[in-house]
């Protein structure tokens, strides 16, 4: 059943997402670092950050589409019953498409990239994604996109940088398995963008999600069988992160992520969805009293300056080129 588009909505939804993976950002950089605010008292401070810092970072991927996945599924098969959410073998392979190469690449490269670089060498090549998309839309469709699109693509890209501080102490940190990693990572967000919104032509975004995560789920477990996770002995406070962490950076987002591909176009999606290194540095600084710096302002300033630029319809646009119509 389709529904009336609403790019309003749309960028609400997209809003949504990135304001969790900024909270996931700094839960995961609060726990980590050890930094974790004041007010959640000394002791969780003191036994909390050691216990968190043993989880691997594979298995950090790993938890993230497998748990949601736990969560979603049941929920979705009681609502439903098994005949609803069952999907032609050929729209399977796409979701599997979309989940391995889509979901849990872009997860899985971008923690590489950062093992091998820095944050703000992963972030910033990661969130070349647009530029991708850009390319992509303008060779499928054999016109040139429109100069107000490249403009608010190039100020995405370039408040990315400027927030993460790719200007200043952070800086570039080359290397080759690293900075491949991160490109690939952006290719692979692009990708989901990209075939998201067109299986969201007609599947609703909750089957969407649902198979999308079981292919991840399905390869990470070919990648890392169960019987590792066990051996790793991970005690109950182990656990109880991982599965806040799955639902905040994973289910949560993406739901919100694919009701928003549903409303937008991938352009305008993904061009919206560099807010997450916003979200992330405001909240950073509020929970963890990190200060933003002025080159990090002018960072936020660019991005959200970008969002509205690709909001607005370029020479021959409509104020908002589909391709589909939502399904509700």
């Amino acid at each position: 059943m389709s529904g009336k588009r609403d790019p309003l909505r749309g960028y609400l939804f997209i809003g949504a997402a990135t304001f969790l993976w900024g909270v996931s950002a700094t839960m995961g950089r609060a726990a980590f670092t050890g930094h974790l605010p004041a007010w959640l008292g000394a002791s969780l401070n003191s036994s909390l950050p050691n216990s968190l810092k043993n989880i691997d970072p594979l298995i950090l991927s790993q938890s993230r589409a497998t748990l949601s996945l736990a969560v979603l599924f049941p929920i979705l098969l009681l609502r439903r019953g098994p005949a609803q959410l069952a999907v032609p073998l050929r729209d399977a392979l796409r979701f599997f498409l979309l989940g391995v190469f889509g979901i849990a690449a872009s997860n899985y490269l971008y923690y590489l990239a950062i093992q091998r670089t820095n944050v703000a060498t992963a972030i910033i090549l990661q969130y070349t994604a647009p530029v991708w998309v850009l390319i992509y839309t303008a060779l499928r469709s054999s016109q040139r996109p429109s100069s107000i699109k490249i403009l608010a693509v190039a100020l995405s890209v370039a408040g990315c940088a400027l927030a993460v501080g790719l200007v200043g102490s952070g800086g570039l940190r080359l290397d080759a398995v690293g900075v491949i990693a991160a490109l690939l990572a952006a290719f692979s967000f692009a990708f989901y963008n990209i075939g998201g919104h067109s299986v969201l032509a007609r599947y609703d975004r909750w089957k969407v999600l649902l198979w999308v995560l079981f292919a991840a789920a399905l390869f990470w477990i070919v990648v890392n069988p169960p019987q590792k996770i066990v051996a790793a002995h991970y005690g109950l406070g182990q656990w109880v992160f991982l599965l806040l962490f799955s639902l905040v950076s994973v289910l949560g987002p993406f739901s919100c992520y694919f009701a928003g591909l549903q409303h937008l176009e991938p352009t305008r999606a993904i061009v919206t969805s560099c807010l997450e290194p916003v979200f992330s540095i405001v909240i950073t600084a509020l929970v963890l009293g990190e200060l933003v710096r002025p080159v990090q302002t002018a960072g936020i300033a660019l991005v959200l300056g970008a969002i509205v630029l690709i909001q607005l319809p370029g020479r021959g646009e409509g104020p908002d080129q589909m391709v589909l119509e939502p399904v509700e």
